[in-house]
Parts: C-alpha cells; structure tokens; sequence
C-alpha cells in the first residue's frame, strides 16, 4: 500500500517509508514525521479495520502536505485521496453519540432551532478544561463538540462558540491540494448571521487577551 501510494504521486522518492498504529492517538487521527531519509506515518489504531485503498489516500494526502516545497508531485488529487475524502466526511454518521451535558445541551437546541431549523444532527458535547487559548472545537471523527468551561456562565459566548462549532459540522472542510480548509467563505458568510457576531469576536478577543496577561503576570 505505501509503495503504491508514493508512486502515483512521484516519479522518483529518496526516503524510506513505513507506517507504526498506536493506540495514543485520538480516533482517525494520524500524522507524519521525517527524520533525515526515513519518513514514518503514525496512524491511530481506528485505521487498522479501514480499506487499503482508503488508508492510501490517507498517505497520500500527508505525503504532499510534508512534501511541499521538496518534491513536485505528478497529480493534484488521485482517486485514493477523494476515497478518504468522502470517509472523513461521512464518518459521523457512525460515531456513537454518548456524551452529553444538560447545558450543552440546551445550547446545541437553541441554536439548532434558530440557525438550522432543528435539522443539524445531534453530536457528542463535551466540556473542556477552563482554556483561555481553545474556546471550542469539533473533532470530525468522534463527532465530538467540545467547549471551554470558561463560556459556562455566559449564555451568549457559549451559544455563538457553539454556533461556530456546529458550522463546522455543517461545511466540513474544502480539500486543495497541500491543505483542508475549515474556514472557508461559506462558513464566514454563515458564521456573520449570528446576531452581533463582531461584538462576540470581540469578547473572546478580549478572553485571549486575559490569557496572555495571566501568563505574564506568572512569568
């Protein structure tokens, strides 16, 4: 499979390859290293049960990411690359749905109410820990949205950052040929729908700010 997978992309490739499944990773998770000529993809071990033609795309999407700038690949895309595309995006559908939070909950409704007409499918909500530096993420694999404890008493901050989140379950991401893109016009044009969206960006500006005057305060 990796042979396969670097030769469809390149006509000539000086490093060796070779692929290590661990269990540290989160589910689908995966990532690539190169240490002078040897070049070692690190999969989560979700991948092992996943088809070859699948996990080559996965390759293949790494290798022209970590090869940009070092070699000049023969294709944009292959059909191996679109396969992985499609399971990345369809990969929700299957997550179970087996955490929850009753105000997390109440805020997933609200918004699903008001911006998708209650038809955005339900994910996994979870709380994080009191971050200042990530205020919410959606991990695609697990189907997971999670959000910073610090948004627990605002009601306003904690639905925009849910909002944002549930976006990103909605557009998934735009794949060019080096880098996904999450953010893409789309999404913004979405994401200035909610009501006072610029002061909301202002607040959690000002919640970075705090952050950073926390850590030089400790220094």
């Amino acid at each position: 499979m990796l042979s396969s997978a670097v030769s469809e992309l390149y006509s000539s490739f000086p490093y060796s390859v070779s692929v290590a499944y661990s269990g540290r990773f989160k589910a689908y998770n995966a990532n690539v290293k190169l240490r002078g000529s040897v070049l070692t993809f690190h999969f989560s071990k979700d991948w092992k049960g996943v088809s070859d033609d699948i996990q080559k795309g996965l390759v293949q999407s790494l290798l022209v990411k970590i090869m940009k700038g070092r070699l000049v690949s023969l294709h944009k895309t292959t059909s191996s690359m679109e396969l992985y595309d499609i399971f990345m995006r369809k990969l929700h559908l299957v997550a179970p749905k087996i955490e929850s939070d009753p105000v997390l909950r109440s805020s997933f409704d609200r918004v699903n109410a008001r911006f998708f007409e209650g038809l955005l499918e339900l994910t996994n909500l979870r709380w994080g820990t009191h971050s200042y530096r990530k205020l919410g993420s959606y991990a695609y694999a697990s189907d997971t949205i999670t959000l910073s404890k610090l948004l627990e008493e605002d009601y306003e901050l904690l639905d925009y950052v849910m909002y944002h989140e549930m976006l990103h379950k909605k557009h998934k991401y735009v794949r060019n040929k080096t880098r996904s893109h999450h953010h893409t016009k789309a999404f913004r044009d979405d994401e200035r729908k909610f009501p006072q969206w610029n002061l909301c960006e202002g607040r959690l500006r000002r919640i970075g700010q705090k952050k950073r005057w926390l850590k030089a305060l400790l220094d």
